[in-house]
């Protein structure tokens, strides 16, 4: 693999020309910290003759899929946990393949090693064990209609954080009317995808941090290998009823979803205001303090954990749960969409967890 030329210099350092773009597309400090550890690490052990498998000083640029598969395995070797394998190989794979998408690189090595990998649903299994009693307690404890949508959805759907933030109106169907003004007034079209398939979520893959959609800029990026129809149970749809018959007008055209009633009235929620309201609820509970680790501290990410953990153990499905969280390519799509109503519907709604 070789470096090509990025407009009119050839590139000197890859991973500084990647981490410029991060900050381009918005990605906050924090972000852009551990991807430059992650890589930096991977650029280490290229540079050691004695731990690569070509025996000599290999640029990032070069790197094939064998270097980056003997790169996970000394990962394994020095006993990291699985969970943090998995995250590391992400970093390095969404590096190549933005590389290789601007033209930068020829290729992307880490395409393979990602097939390769065993897929794992559970990918931190030393994160803190809650119970659904437990969780149940958290929920009712949050009073504000906001904070308890946000959480509610998180957990019915395990959805990510920033695919929360960019749902618009059109992303959802209620059953009945629906109380918003939006949309009755006829400003809001609900997406052609959730026709007929009763009260549901559209989760779209493909907006990215600093794409415009529906004419306004996102600060939060999908990862979803295609889009979602995700079940409402009735839960949900009373908890989006009630959020939505309070809603504060939006700011964008857009009309987000979720947006802010504190000192950014009305503009479309972000990551960070997210995980800040998620940490406060958590710290409540005593479930997060400063400086814990993943598997101590309860944070938005936390939620898509335990959809996942009860949804697999319920159902023993993992196709199903792998297509609700968005971690599918066509084969699963293939299987279960065909005939919506039989499968994933009905797997979701017999199997769901209750939280009141």
């Amino acid at each position: 693999m070789s470096v090509e030329s990025a407009g009119s210099e050839a590139l000197e350092d890859p991973i500084a020309y990647f981490l410029q773009d991060m900050t381009y597309h918005g990605k906050s400090e924090r972000t852009r910290s551990a991807y430059e550890r992650v890589l930096r690490r991977f650029e280490r052990f290229l540079s050691d003759p004695s731990r690569n498998p070509s025996g000599s000083q290999t640029p990032v640029a070069e790197a094939t899929h064998r270097d980056c598969m003997a790169w996970i395995h000394s990962l394994r070797q020095a006993d990291v946990a699985d969970s943090t394998i998995a995250t590391y190989a992400s970093y390095l794979h969404r590096f190549y393949a933005y590389l290789a998408q601007v033209g930068a690189f020829e290729s992307n090595p880490m395409a393979l090693v990602i097939e390769e990998m065993d897929e794992r649903i559970d990918t931190n299994p030393s994160r803190r064990e809650i119970s659904l009693t437990e969780m149940r307690e958290f929920l009712s404890a949050i009073a504000h209609p906001l904070d308890h949508a946000v959480v509610a959805t998180l957990l019915k759907t395990g959805m990510r954080v920033g695919e929360l933030c960019n749902l618009d109106l059109r992303d959802v169907a209620l059953g009945g009317s629906t109380p918003i003004t939006a949309v009755s007034s006829g400003r809001v079209t609900t997406r052609p995808q959730l026709d007929g398939r009763g009260t549901s979520l559209y989760v779209s893959s493909e907006p990215s941090a600093g794409d415009v959609v529906a004419g306004e800029q996102r600060s939060a990026s999908n990862k979803r290998k295609r889009s979602t129809v995700v079940p409402l149970d009735e839960e949900l749809e009373m908890v989006l009823r009630r959020w939505l018959a309070i809603r504060p007008a939006a700011r964008s055209a857009a009309e987000p979803l979720f947006v802010s009633t504190s000192g950014s009235w009305g503009s479309r929620l972000t990551p960070d205001m997210v995980h800040h309201l998620v940490e406060g609820h958590a710290s409540d509970a005593g479930w997060h303090r400063p400086g814990g680790g993943a598997e101590e501290n309860v944070t938005p990410h936390y939620f898509r954990h335990f959809f996942t953990t009860h949804l697999r153990d319920r159902t023993g499905d993992r196709g199903i749960v792998k297509y609700l969280r968005g971690d599918v390519g066509g084969d699963i799509i293939d299987t279960y969409t065909h005939n919506w109503g039989d499968r994933v519907r009905e797997t979701y709604e017999a199997h769901i967890y209750s939280l009141y």
